[in-house]
């Protein structure tokens, strides 16, 4: 046969790990850094406590655990919980030709999987870089119309990832594989109207806990349509439509460069919120660094992002401490008064802080009217003496502050800034070297020892 899926199978067996460049590897090793730092600090917030608190979800005994906890439960439950918690604060990686999450589809799925087939550490990387290729060649054919008309692409297309990256650790054929594809396109599902609420990171972690199932199911003998992508009723005539996808571009070029290298525009979040909300954080603590502004100093300020930023954040009055993260009015006030986002922000009655929301109230968000690239924003800030300060960014590199990468000494402040909230100060060290050399661990035994309190 060679349906869409078989020819996505093909690429997704391609490679062995002997084929990762460097690059490759050490985006591999800080994504599964950053994953799991924003795991054990999501772990902890009230979204993913509320699932633990629903009937049977991680009541059943299994090799998988919990991460942050002493819970071990099913392979399909630990998916669930992790990539719930992995995504509950915002904080995870990105990649601009996802538009979305990669990594929080994939690590919660692969380690325990890992767990439940002994992989080594080699395999666990070599899912990861295929997951993330599937989903982002995937998604090269589907946008910018996938994301424009309110799917939210983290769940609905990097399901896809989720179901290559198990493939491998699984040791399916082109063919099981290719038939677990399909079953995935009737899983894959998430909606922007959700953003701001526990149902975002909620997709997340049904998109992991499915695209694990159906790789599962497909290896039982459990059938599907290969054709469900291409099928006038199937993935793409319903979820994009006629006329607004290209199966070349999802065919194209896979591995050459690899998505996660760069060619995918991958990046590091350093603010633990929607990710189209940074370069405009970056320009307002910019300027008020650059020209010591005040909030009195302050008469009105202008925000204007490309205009695909604006409709999930153009959020003038959030409500809830979630809402706040979808805010561009928020995040950018707060980053003119503290020059930082931090985790703190969002947390308790941060959002509703006196002297941030009369800020807010002199904010004005709107599409910028020539800005070419979709991660680029302008903001300029009036001040009550008269003058007007402006700074932009036509493009942003999102590895890290202010569009540059993230360096070592970052990504550990992130690291240890999350991962202490479920872990003892003492073994953050320990798992921060382990898992920077993730591709040399033996076992995922020796890791998740480590994901334990």
């Amino acid at each position: 046969m060679n349906t869409l899926a078989h020819q996505i199978a093909e690429r997704i067996h391609a490679p062995t790990f002997a084929d990762l460049p460097h690059e490759v590897l050490d985006w591999t090793a800080s994504a599964f850094v950053d994953t799991i730092g924003v795991t054990l600090a999501g772990i902890q917030d009230e979204g993913p406590r509320t699932l633990l608190r629903v009937p049977g979800i991680a009541a059943a005994p299994g090799p998988a655990l919990i991460h942050g906890t002493d819970r071990r439960t099913s392979v399909l439950d630990a998916a669930l919980v992790n990539g719930t918690a992995g995504h509950a604060l915002d904080y995870d990686d990105v990649a601009g030709s996802l538009g979305g999450h990669p990594s929080v589809m994939l690590i919660p799925a692969i380690i325990p999987l890992a767990e439940m087939m002994g992989s080594s550490g080699r395999d666990m990387v070599l899912a990861y870089v295929v997951g993330y290729e599937t989903a982002c060649r995937i998604a090269r054919g589907v946008h910018h119309h996938h994301y424009e008309k309110g799917w939210h692409p983290t769940a609905t297309l990097g399901i896809f990832g989720t179901v290559a990256a198990a493939a491998r650790l699984l040791r399916l054929d082109i063919g099981t594989t290719a038939v677990a594809l399909g079953m995935a396109a009737s899983f894959a599902a998430g909606l922007k109207a959700n953003f701001g609420t526990m149902t975002k990171p909620l997709h997340v972690g049904h998109g992991v806990r499915d695209g694990v199932f159906a790789a599962l199911m497909a290896r039982e003998g459990f059938t599907a349509n290969p054709g469900a992508f291409e099928h006038k009723q199937g993935f793409l005539d319903v979820f994009n439509g006629p006329g607004t996808y290209n199966i070349g571009a999802m065919l194209n070029e896979w591995y050459s460069p690899f998505e996660c290298a760069g060619a995918g525009d991958p990046g590091l979040k350093p603010y633990p919120c929607c990710g189209s909300t940074h370069p405009s954080i970056s320009r307002a603590i910019e300027l008020s660094q650059r020209h010591d502004l005040t909030a009195d100093r302050v008469r009105r300020v202008l925000v204007m992002p490309h205009a695909r930023r604006l409709p999930h954040t153009n959020n003038p009055d959030p409500r809830t401490r979630l809402g706040a993260k979808f805010s561009i009015q928020y995040c950018v006030a707060r980053g003119l008064i503290d020059r930082a986002i931090r985790l703190s922000h969002f947390e308790g009655d941060a959002p509703f802080d006196p002297a941030v929301r009369d800020l807010m109230g002199r904010i004005e968000a709107r599409p910028h009217p020539d800005m070419p690239e979709d991660w680029g924003t302008e903001v300029v800030i009036e001040t009550t003496d008269g003058a007007r300060f402006a700074s932009r960014l036509d493009d942003y590199p999102s590895r890290g502050p202010a569009g540059v990468p993230m360096t070592h000494a970052e990504l550990w402040s992130k690291f240890q800034d999350c991962g202490q909230r479920s872990l003892s100060s003492v073994s953050l060290p320990i798992l921060f070297d382990t898992l920077m050399t993730i591709a040399d661990c033996p076992d995922t035994t020796r890791l998740t020892r480590l994901l334990q309190p």
